[in-house]
């Protein structure tokens, strides 16, 4: 196995001219200018003490500086711990000091949210060994409250300039001076951003992200000075590893899209970028669906003639050539779509006009890729086949007939969640298969199948993972309320609320009052949420939940 940086080694000093990465639209940083930043980067950590091995985390949204940052901590031999940019400041606080991270690089908008509190900063620099935060445009500080950062950000340029007086070239780009553990860990992922007490840190070992690289080289054709069209979350591991690194370790140039990927938006995109594949998830492509493609096939005269069998292949094609031509005439490998299940009525007609695209599976654990298969051979509704050399397994006396709980093994599988023993414990059996909280099957061709979750997380369209209890536990601690349930409903997160109807009554409240007060409260909690787990609506309610002997409420019952 070889370690994933040396690929990225080579291919810096291989494509040394060529374009890297992109903000869409605006700058554009050569391979070359990419490792500029990176060498930039290093002095600082070496000049603030950071050592091989500590944690560095990055909060900020998609940019191309993103990338320069993530790639700088990886190359360094530290561990990045990257946080989604909708986690609310505080609890990035909390995580980057339950994480003991020595630096925190952010971009603007998550500068502003730290400087709303002006105790952030504070907390930040209780860590033992914290350095400062860095803006990651221009590396410039934030607040020096934390650290001596200021002044070597201020010099970093006169730094730079002292240790490659010739400017930096391909010959001085070494960033795998030595054979690395493979089992060491480079990444620490959590899954989600409330608090350190709820939140599971996904550590991941270099083999993980090395593997899952092999698997795209292996698997997927890539060009050099192809084309990429970045959408996905680039902290979470599914837009990270095929965004990132996969592409800028093959000499591909990287379009990263800045703000959210509205029809209209990303459509304009990818016929300017014209990539040879695009990453997505369920909730992008129905939506494009739903506004591009459905109104013209449930309309007359496209409704009949797709019935009509003679003219129903015209018609696909014709359909098929459009969307083509939408996503920037440039696929080669096409459509892979993962997070989520594909609704049905999109991959049929995906399916039928004979579209290029496939359905993987995967999993943060995994760094993240579990189940794949080429375009030519993907069948419909499934999530492919083993991404080879991870196993697949079925907790199931019939895997092929009988739904039992999907559980992998192999050198993609996490070390464990950080400083979480219990957690990571659970999360294995007892002969060391990881177990995924996913119901499959698999048919005669070993394709897997989902067929639903076993566990109560709840998989938002865009590919997120909430874990109700953490939300659950807030409602619960608001006055009136006995108990709550979180669940996902058509694509919104719903609170079930039980009102103390009778506590109410006493203290001289009415219903109406009641109901009102419960709903405001709940809903107030937006604010210290993420912006995918955000509460749609609540839902009061007089009975009680049923629960099980136990006293756990029968979730299935509500979802």
């Amino acid at each position: 196995m070889r370690h994933f940086v040396s690929y990225f080694n080579d291919s810096v000093k291989k494509h040394w001219d060529l374009p890297a990465v992109t903000n869409f639209g605006k700058e554009t940083y050569t391979y070359a200018q990419m490792a500029e930043g990176i060498e930039k980067y290093h002095i600082l950590f070496e000049e603030t003490g950071i050592k091989k091995g500590d944690k560095i985390a990055i909060y900020a949204r998609n940019s191309a500086e993103w990338c320069i940052a993530y790639y700088a901590t990886l190359t360094y031999d530290a561990i990045t711990v990257p946080f989604l940019p909708d986690f609310i400041p505080s609890a990035v606080v909390e995580l980057a000091t339950f994480s003991e991270c020595k630096l925190l690089i952010v971009d603007d908008v998550a500068a502003n949210g730290l400087s709303a509190s002006s105790d952030l900063y504070d907390k930040l620099g209780e860590t033992k060994d914290f350095v400062g935060v860095v803006n990651l445009y221009g590396i410039k500080a934030v607040n020096d409250a934390c650290g001596k950062v200021a002044n070597i950000c201020e010099n970093i340029d006169t730094l730079f300039s002292s240790r490659h007086p010739e400017g930096l070239t391909p010959d001085r780009i070494n960033y795998y001076k030595e054979e690395r553990d493979m089992n060491a860990p480079v990444e620490i992922s959590f899954t989600s951003g409330t608090t350190s007490a709820t939140s599971k840190g996904v550590v991941l070992p270099a083999r993980s992200l090395s593997v899952n690289l092999q698997f795209g080289f292996r698997e997927i054709p890539a060009c050099v000075g192809g084309h990429i069209f970045a959408i996905l979350p680039m902290a979470h591991m599914f837009g990270q590893t095929f965004d990132v690194i996969f592409p800028l370790s093959s000499g591909c140039h990287v379009h990263v899209m800045p703000g959210k990927p509205t029809p209209a938006r990303l459509l304009a995109g990818l016929a300017a970028v014209k990539p040879f594949m695009f990453l997505t998830v369920p909730m992008v492509i129905e939506k494009i669906f739903k506004s591009k493609v459905f109104p013209a096939t449930r309309q007359y005269p496209a409704k009949l003639l797709l019935k009509i069998p003679g003219l129903r292949r015209i018609v696909l094609n014709k359909i098929r050539k459009s969307l083509l031509t939408a996503f920037g005439n440039g696929f080669t490998t096409g459509l892979i779509i993962g997070g989520a299940a594909l609704n049905r009525e999109v991959e049929d007609l995906l399916k039928s006009m004979k579209f290029p695209y496939v359905v993987g599976y995967g999993m943060t654990e995994c760094g993240p890729l579990i189940s794949y298969r080429d375009k030519s051979e993907y069948v419909k509704y499934s999530c492919g086949t083993n991404a080879h050399p991870i196993e697949i397994r079925i907790d199931s006396a019939n895997p092929r007939r009988v739904l039992g709980e999907i559980q992998v093994k192999g050198d993609a599988v996490m070390l464990g969640y950080y400083n979480n023993e219990e957690a990571t414990k659970a999360a294995f059996t007892s002969d060391g298969w990881l177990r995924t909280g996913d119901m499959g099957l698999f048919d005669a061709k070993a394709n897997l199948f989902i067929k639903g979750r076993c566990k109560n997380m709840i998989l938002t369209g865009s590919g997120q993972n909430i874990y109700p209890e953490e939300i659950e536990d807030k409602i619960n601690n608001l006055p009136y309320v006995i108990e709550s349930l979180v669940v996902g409903r058509k694509n919104a997160i719903v609170a079930l609320v039980v009102a103390d109807y009778d506590g109410a009554k006493k203290a001289g409240i009415n219903e109406e009052q009641l109901e009102k007060m419960v709903n405001e409260n709940v809903l107030a909690l937006n604010s210290e949420l993420a912006a995918y787990s955000k509460i749609g609506y609540t839902e009061i309610r007089r009975e009680a939940f049923e629960k099980t002997p136990k006293q756990s409420i029968r979730r299935f019952m509500y979802s």
